[in-house]
């Protein structure tokens, strides 16, 4: 079973109309360190409890379920928005971020992640 990493791009949610701000995004799925959590890789947040890591750790489900239907999890909030993006919304003592992905690029992430998990058999 192999890590799979995968760069996309998002939109951080402001309530400022004219300030759309496009960041990269790291996720991330490591079957033999967490085969049931993904990693969200959001540049300049910092993650609860984290030693100053912008990495946000998710159950694999959470993620799934919320590009069908709103789903949270503690800190974190997910849902479909229209039928080509979706919104995750992560909660810190210091503020909330609200960042939109297209939908397409976490579904292609986490097809990857069922295929790394799938031990090949010989």
């Amino acid at each position: 079973m192999s890590a799979v990493e995968q760069v996309t791009r998002a939109h951080i949610v402001t309530d400022s109309p004219d300030d759309h701000v496009v960041v990269p995004v790291a996720l991330r799925y490591d079957p033999e360190a967490d085969p049931r959590s993904v990693r969200i890789g959001l540049p300049g947040t910092v993650a609860p409890g984290g030693s100053g890591s912008p990495d946000w750790v998710l159950e694999r489900d959470l993620l799934e379920r919320g590009l069908r239907a709103p789903a949270s999890s503690g800190d974190v909030h997910i849902w479909p928005c229209g039928r080509v993006q979706a919104v995750v919304e992560f909660h810190t003592p210091k503020g909330v971020a609200v960042v939109q992905f297209d939908s397409s690029a976490l579904v292609r992430f986490l097809r990857r992640t069922y295929t790394a998990a799938t031990p090949v058999s010989h």
